[in-house]
């Protein structure tokens, strides 16, 4: 039976205790995947070293951050997602944060991403969405769009999370849910798993022994959004921290939108320290070419930004066939602040046509297989000195840095 037939039949969410779902986290496992990239790693000092390590115990450290959990194979922000991360070793999770039509927060990747990672379409809360399902048709794919600004929160807590996928030639809403990728798995969505607001996530994320990443994500709609404007927005991400006694110290609060960086350094110093401004490699960037950089690092530091946190594509690039350090990097690193990257195992196997695709585009040319991957990991940790990696599935981080002895 299709994975989204059983989520039909099962309708909302079942609600699990929070708590409960923290049980055995001090124990960190990797499983086999490491070993599996390790035995594909060409032969040398990097392969001995890390194979040394099998059968070591892997720690907790804040380099390994989950991104959106351990999405490669569990509904990305679902309480399971994140306790499947910690499990992995990962010290730092990750909330997405975007508000419901009641202006409370919630983890969600994006604010109209409902139609792709919840089962919104197959429920009456489908009548909700600003963009009706609309079947593949000729030359027009399928389209929806869902967003939680249209929900209130108790409403968003009833739908049931599911992979983030969509198929755009669908002619059914049941087609068009069943799309997960086939390096990804339906194994974990079979069964409801848990949405989560974002201050059961800061509840969660503590029960397991993690600190804190949220995101604030752009909205959808135009702002205010009644009456709620974006600085009280980047103000009630904060105040839920505060609120639930967090110390800000824990708190990596990262916006792709500077100025809600430059707002927390402004308004909220203690948490603005430990802000990360999230950039993007854009159309005509080239990591060796100061001209292509939007970024000014000096500025950005002179204004009190600490964290950097560029896509991996623009911290690398291949040089003889080796990956090594851009230039973007080092300048970054020149200017003094502390680099961040995104996101690791989010490119599904290297091995297949087009290599790593987006997140290795400078490396695109001399990726042929997943061993490679500790090559960059490597290489992001040595050379570029990254401070923390998000990944998809942290297992993959934590035993490298457990392995290198990162903290």
């Amino acid at each position: 039976m299709k994975t989204v037939a059983l989520m039909l039949a099962l309708g909302a969410g079942t609600a699990l205790a929070l708590p409960a779902l923290a049980d055995m986290t001090d124990v960190i496992e990797v499983g086999v995947r490491p070993l599996y990239l390790i035995d594909r790693m060409a032969e040398g000092p990097l392969k001995a070293k890390l194979a040394a390590c099998a059968g070591q115990p892997v720690k907790r450290t804040l380099f390994s951050i989950g991104h959106r959990g351990a999405q490669m194979q569990f509904p990305e922000h679902s309480a399971e997602a994140n306790v499947a991360a910690a499990r992995q070793g990962a010290g730092i999770l990750e909330c997405d944060v975007t508000f419901t039509k009641d202006k409370e927060l919630v983890c969600r990747h994006a604010q109209n991403d409902l139609h792709t990672t919840t089962n919104i379409l197959a429920t009456p809360l489908a009548a909700t969405c600003v963009t009706p399902f609309a079947p593949a048709a000729g030359d027009e794919p399928a389209k929806a769009e869902c967003r939680t600004s249209e929900l209130t929160l108790a409403e968003f807590r009833t739908l049931v999370p599911k992979m983030d996928a969509k198929n755009a030639a669908a002619t059914t809403v049941e087609d068009y849910m069943d799309a997960t990728a086939g390096w990804r798995t339906d194994l974990y969505a079979v069964e409801p798993t848990t949405l989560m607001s974002h201050a059961e996530s800061i509840q969660l994320f503590k029960s397991l022994g993690a600190r804190f990443t949220p995101e604030l994500k752009a909205p959808s709609v135009e702002m205010p959004f009644d009456g709620f404007s974006q600085e009280d927005y980047a103000q009630k991400l904060i105040d839920e921290y505060k609120a639930a006694g967090i110390p800000a110290a824990d708190v990596f609060a990262q916006s792709f939108n500077l100025a809600d960086v430059l707002y927390w350094i402004e308004a909220e110093p203690d948490f603005g320290a430990n802000a990360v401004y999230l950039v993007e490699m854009a159309d005509g960037f080239d990591g060796q070419d100061p001209k292509t950089w939007a970024e000014d690092f000096a500025g950005l530091k002179a204004k009190g930004v600490n964290y950097l946190a560029p896509s991996m594509n623009m911290l690398v690039t291949a040089e003889d066939g080796r990956i090594v350090a851009s230039a973007y990097a080092e300048a970054a690193k020149a200017a003094g602040l502390k680099l961040i990257t995104w996101s690791l195992e989010r490119s599904g196997p290297l091995a297949a046509p087009g290599g790593g695709g987006w997140y290795y585009a400078p490396l695109n040319d001399i990726i042929e297989s997943d061993g490679q991957m500790y090559e960059l990991l490597n290489t992001l940790a040595m050379d570029v000195g990254v401070v923390g990696v998000f990944s998809d599935w942290p297992a993959t981080v934590s035993y490298y840095a457990s392995c290198m002895g990162l903290d």
